[in-house]
């Protein structure tokens, strides 16, 4: 073996391997001639050692290497180079050790590369060391072994049930997760399918969801929802959140089980309720609106015949009366029966309106119609259908009621000049649209309090399986929307 002229030495590096100088700047290399001298070290390796770069070039290597372990150095050459190994050999034991320039010995581990060199034609055998600080790593070992437990004790200590599963298998679970099983130990749990502790019913679902969630590392985990198996026979209704795990591939995540039991629980006493509420108020309603027709209807045959009839009796009272004096009296009678009358016939139109049991919907909307712009002396429009809307059952009481209450409500707060009323079937439902150039609706105007009108109106149409709608369209004022489903049968109560 020829040892590498002098020239070579100050060149530092000159042709190196590729592999050796893409790592030259994180690891440290060292290449050392036949003879064991320094002919290139790069920075990472000087600084490990504690001296400049340019002081090692021509020095020995032994300059690096703690004088009680320099024969073990020697016999680790002789064995490598009569070994005539060419690829790279790892070289360990508690031997290997280095020598810093301040005197201190660290722990090194080192990996050999035998190097062929040709300079000015001659064939040169090199040796590179690619080294690295042993001290430093375990160092990195200690404070990675203890961010780990760390990490681990913060999850144990989270009272959210946590999993971490790999290829569909349980490797990690938190405290509340073994509580949240019932089971007495995590052992119990890590290393089973994530399938065996779920209700058949959500295996479909959480498979789709696992997929969609393994390739995307999102801020916000995807949620599915099942049932969860205790060992106990008792069921958990959980929600599921689900992320990738960073540097952990596509097969490892972290899922989030939230138990949703109770508040599931909770959400359907709430939506029962609610339903039975509204189904109390439709009674309520019902009785009441049978009521008003039963109490109009018998003002209107039983007490309207009977002021007929004492009109009648005073016109022949008055015929057989002579002189103006009596005469005088008895058209004054009249006017009263005629005004008690007109005031019978208002009374009980607004009980119930008979037209709307004798005419239909759109003559009992263009009488409250007409009635309301002589009220309050203002443009009322009325655009309705030729015939009357295929209504169900309570709808077109419902519909004459909430267009009687828009009327109050506009006359009442929105002070307008012109309002319009329409009516029209789209597609499979009824439109009612209320319209005035007023004020317009302020702020949670279904919400204010001692004002119940719109509150009503609302819950009469869900109540008919519709819904309302309030804006305040471009142009100014206000505009009340009804949709009520057409052909309906029987009433909807919607939670």
């Amino acid at each position: 073996m020829t040892a590498l002229p002098a020239a070579a030495l100050s060149n530092g590096f000159f042709d190196l391997p590729s592999e050796m100088v893409a790592g030259a700047s994180r690891e440290a290399v060292v290449l050392v001639d036949a003879r064991q001298c320094i002919v290139a070290i790069n920075a990472a390796a000087a600084r490990m050692f504690g001296h400049a770069q340019p002081d090692l070039l021509g020095r020995p290597l032994s300059c690096l290497i703690p004088d009680g372990l320099r024969d073990v150095h020697d016999q680790h050459v002789q064995h490598f180079t009569a070994a005539q190994q060419a690829e790279r050999a790892p070289l360990h034991g508690e031997a290997l050790q280095g020598l810093r320039a301040d005197g201190q010995v660290f722990p090194v581990e080192v990996v050999v590369s035998r190097l062929e060199l040709v300079l000015d034609g001659q064939r040169h055998t090199c040796f590179m060391a690619m080294m690295c600080d042993l001290s430093t790593q375990h160092g990195l070992r200690s404070e990675v072994a203890m961010l780990s437990e760390r990490v681990r004790t913060v999850l144990d200590l989270t009272p959210v049930a946590i999993w971490i599963v790999d290829d569909e298998q349980l490797v990690y679970a938190n405290r509340a997760a073994v509580h949240l099983f019932g089971v007495s130990d995590r052992a119990q749990l890590i290393g089973r399918s994530i399938y065996t502790l779920l209700h058949a019913s959500g295996h479909v679902p959480l498979r789709s969801h696992l997929q969609s969630a393994r390739p995307v590392k999102s801020a916000t985990p995807a949620v599915v929802s099942g049932t969860l198996l205790r060992p106990d026979g008792q069921t958990r209704e959980v929600d599921i959140a689900t992320s990738a795990l960073p540097d952990h591939g596509q097969t490892v995540l972290q899922m989030v089980i939230i138990d949703v039991t109770e508040s599931q629980r909770q959400a359907r006493e709430q939506s029962l309720h609610r339903v039975e509420l509204r189904r109390l108020a439709a009674s309520v309603v019902e009785a009441r609106e049978e009521e008003r027709r039963r109490i109009a209807r018998e003002l209107h045959d039983e007490l309207g015949q009977r002021l007929t009839a004492m009109k009648m009796e005073l016109f022949g009272l008055r015929a057989e009366t002579p002189g103006p004096g009596g005469n005088g009296r008895i058209t004054s009678m009249l006017e009263m029966v005629d005004s008690t009358v007109a005031a019978l016939r208002r009374i009980a139109a607004d009980l119930r309106p008979l037209m709307l049991d004798d005419l239909g919907l759109n003559a009992a909307i263009e009488w409250l119609a007409r009635d309301a712009a002589q009220r309050m002396d203002m443009e009322v429009t009325v655009q309705l259908g030729t015939e009357d809307p295929p209504l169900g059952p309570g709808a077109d009481i419902a519909l004459y009621r909430m267009v009687q209450e828009a009327l109050t409500n506009v006359a009442r707060h929105a002070n307008p000049t012109d309002i319009r009323i329409e009516l029209r079937q789209s597609a499979d439902e009824l439109v009612l649209t209320v319209r005035d150039n007023g004020h317009g609706f302020p702020d949670r105007s279904m919400r204010q309090d001692g004002r119940y009108g719109l509150l009503g109106m609302r819950e009469r149409a869900i109540m008919l399986g519709g819904r309302l709608d309030l804006d305040n369209p471009p142009g100014g004022g206000a505009r009340i929307t009804v949709h009520l489903p057409l052909k309906q049968t029987r009433k909807r109560e919607t939670p």
